[in-house]
């Protein structure tokens, strides 16, 4: 417990911030309008799910404030880079920018269910106080009328004849907020872990009524149901003077006059119109950036259905381990997907590899395998800046790739390769330890140059012991493991071509982890991982359980991918 709060207090800080916020803004509203002598006569019809319904409703304006701001690419970027003197604790809060953004939605939805839930009761004691003969307080409210003179209404429902169904479709806030319902249902559901990682065009397309659902909030308060009394008419009619006496208000003699009433005012658009705009102007950018003529210099097929295209663009520019987003118009005009960096700062060219793994991929590599086709047009936008920017901050670095996840540590380990070609000494990172986890052979093809060079690099320089790499391979049969048993004592291994040789299964990370604090016992560690959240969970229990409390020994930090 102790490790977990020494390398998460910042985040546990901001949680608790916006966390409080929230308490904060539904207790302050919630009492408003429980207590306020303005929405005394509100109350005798709605009761407490009035209170209910507004504290909810200042809590989703406020989280729906904030919902965009994760998601402005450039914004993060742009912070990173002016960060880039800040203590790492402060720098990697921008990189749970997606859990953020996840966090947001979560209580958009809670208060959502709330609001509704809250205006379900709201309607159904309009409802039946507009219909009740009583002649209670509630009914005799509900019966105030904008023709009669100097009254205004109270109760939305105008006759007993008026359903609830005819005032939520056609009166604005009604009409709109089952509209950002139904928006919000289809963003959430479709954003589940399944959607994303086998329907992501699913995902991609309806995430985007994002738009509606702003636009639906904006307008939201717009008609005014919820209604107070005017100041002027509470000095006429003090509820706590003149509620008892209601019977006489209509009278000539009476001192207390029949009340006015005022809807409140829309607020919605005051707390969104900020991010909303920032949002566009975000949006606008990557337009003009994606419209930026993009040339392919280079298109190479690797094993494992990879595709390595190498590109140029005017004016770019990147750090390691940085991504881009990229769309080809000849597949979908609207869809754009995240791909890693895989090119060194250094080098004259960017590039990616893309491995078949959805529709969109698929029909990628099949374009681009079509050799009598011209090559298609492609647009990028970015690049953007991801947690791997920090590695050369680190005295050691473990690299952890899954698959393709790999990506950001190929820019790495090129970066690397070039300051050694060109004797670049400010380089801190002393030590590098490299994982690789793929489920076939085919995977490690396009990665093995890199690494022989590296290695090669490394021994001609006396620094052999600097990169400390492993290759595991999770998916083998009998023949593949007996080949490689047999051929153990070869000088290169018979899988890779390499002098480190393959694993067969995955890493006792226990063990990794062990031995690396006991080789670095006074070092600041950097764990970076672009890979599943099963993994991600594993490494991050290592990192806090082999820190030390002792700020003067070891200390693991944990860095994740997040697109």
């Amino acid at each position: 417990m102790g490790n977990w709060v020494v390398n998460h207090w910042l985040s546990v800080l901001v949680l608790a911030t916006w966390l409080g916020l929230n308490v904060f803004l539904f207790v302050h509203a919630f009492l408003l309008y429980e207590k306020a002598d303005k929405y005394y006569y509100t109350r005798e019809i709605l009761g407490s799910a009035l209170a209910w319904a507004r504290a909810s409703a200042r809590c989703l304006n406020f989280n729906s404030m904030l919902i965009l701001l994760p998601m402005c690419r450039n914004l993060l970027s742009f912070l990173r880079g002016t960060c880039s003197f800040c203590r790492c604790s402060l720098k990697k809060q921008l990189d749970h920018n997606l859990t953020f953004h996840k966090l947001v939605a979560y209580m958009i939805c809670l208060h959502t269910a709330i609001h509704i839930i809250a205006h379900l009761f709201n309607f159904e004691r309009y409802s039946s106080s507009r219909q009740a003969t009583n002649g209670s307080l509630a009914s005799v409210l509900s019966s105030l009328s904008q023709e009669e003179e100097g009254v205004s209404w109270l109760n939305p429902i105008k006759s007993p004849n008026m359903t609830v169904t005819y005032v939520t479709f056609t009166s604005i806030p009604g009409l709109t907020g089952v509209i950002i319902t139904i928006a919000l249902v289809l963003m959430v559901t479709s954003a589940t872990e399944f959607i994303r990682r086998n329907y992501f065009e699913v995902f991609w397309y309806t995430h985007h009524v994002f738009i509606i659902y702003f636009i639906g909030l904006g307008i939201h308060g717009i008609g005014g149901i919820v209604r107070g009394q005017t100041e002027e008419s509470i000095k006429e009619n003090h509820p706590h003077r003149c509620a008892e006496s209601f019977e006489t208000w209509n009278d000539h003699n009476s001192h207390c006059k029949p009340p006015r009433f005022e809807g409140h005012p829309a607020e919605s658009w005051k707390w969104i119109l900020a991010p909303v705009v920032l949002y566009i102007f975000e949006r606008i950018l990557r337009f003009y950036r994606s419209q930026q003529q993009v040339v392919i210099t280079k298109v190479v097929m690797h094993p494992s259905k990879v595709l390595e295209l190498q590109m140029n663009k005017r004016g770019f520019s990147m750090e390691v381990g940085q991504y881009i987003f990229v769309n080809c118009p000849s597949i979908s005009y609207l869809e754009w997907h995240p791909f890693t960096l895989t090119s060194g700062p250094e080098e004259d060219f960017f590039s990616i590899h893309i491995r078949a793994v959805g529709d969109w991929t698929e029909n990628l590599l099949r374009t681009f395998e079509q050799q009598h086709s011209p090559v298609p047009r492609i647009q990028v936008d970015g690049p953007f800046g991801t947690a791997s920017e920090d590695v050369f901050h680190y005295e050691v670095a473990m690299l952890v790739g899954a698959g393709i996840g790999v990506t950001p540590f190929a820019s790495i380990l090129k970066s690397i390769w070039y300051k050694f070609q060109h004797a670049d000494h400010s380089l801190k990172t002393q030590t590098i330890y490299f994982y690789w986890i793929c489920r076939e052979i085919g995977a490690f093809a396009w990665f093995n140059d890199l690494l022989a060079s590296l290695e090669q690099e490394m021994e001609d320089l006396g620094k052999v012991g600097f990169l400390n790499y492993r290759l595991f391979l999770t998916g083998w049969d009998s023949n593949i493991a007996g080949h490689a048993a047999l051929n153990f004592d070869k000088a290169t291994d018979i899988l890779t071509g390499l002098k480190h040789k393959t694993f067969f299964g995955r890493p006792m990370w226990d063990n990794e982890f062990c031995t690396i604090a006991t080789t670095h016992p006074k070092s600041v560690v950097g764990v970076f991982l672009c890979g599943p959240q099963a993994l991600a969970k594993s490494l991050r229990k290592c990192c806090h359980q082999y820190s030390s409390l002792d700020p003067r020994k070891v200390q693991f930090f944990f860095n994740k991918e997040n697109f």
